[in-house]
């Protein structure tokens, strides 16, 4: 959904949008570079910049990102239950950090699916990183 949100911000004429390098994107960060560049190439938002040169970028911190994989959280790629959950990926990666502390990590199913009930509870009062 964010990749959508961003094609719209723009095409409405946003100053900017925030993005990370693939190797770095999604689950828990920024939708990827690389697919937005490569979406607004050959239109009146193209970037300019050089989808090659990005990925030597995403090949330097697919390295970098292997030597803190311990510290990655349980999810990988897109997970519908984040999107019926509605959680920021920084509230997201608190979550997962402290069911770990407490010796729940496999609870995490469970509390994905109890995320929307609370919140509708709540008045589905938002959700932003860093506040959630």
């Amino acid at each position: 959904m964010a990749e959508m949100a961003l094609l719209k911000a723009i095409e409405a004429g946003v100053d900017g949008v925030d993005t990370a390098i693939s190797s770095m994107s999604a689950t828990y960060g920024h939708p990827a570079t690389e697919a937005l560049v490569a979406t607004l190439a050959g239109t009146e938002h193209d970037t300019g910049l050089d989808i090659l040169k990005l990925e030597n970028i995403a090949a330097y911190f697919r390295e970098v990102r292997k030597k803190y994989h311990a510290f990655e959280g349980q999810l990988k790629g897109y997970d519908s239950r984040i999107l019926v959950a509605q959680v920021p990926g920084g509230m997201l990666t608190n979550l997962e950090s402290q069911l770990k502390q407490q010796n729940a990590a496999d609870r995490l199913d469970q509390v994905l699916a109890e995320i929307p009930r609370v919140r509708e509870d709540l008045g589905f009062i938002p959700l932003v990183t860093p506040t959630s």
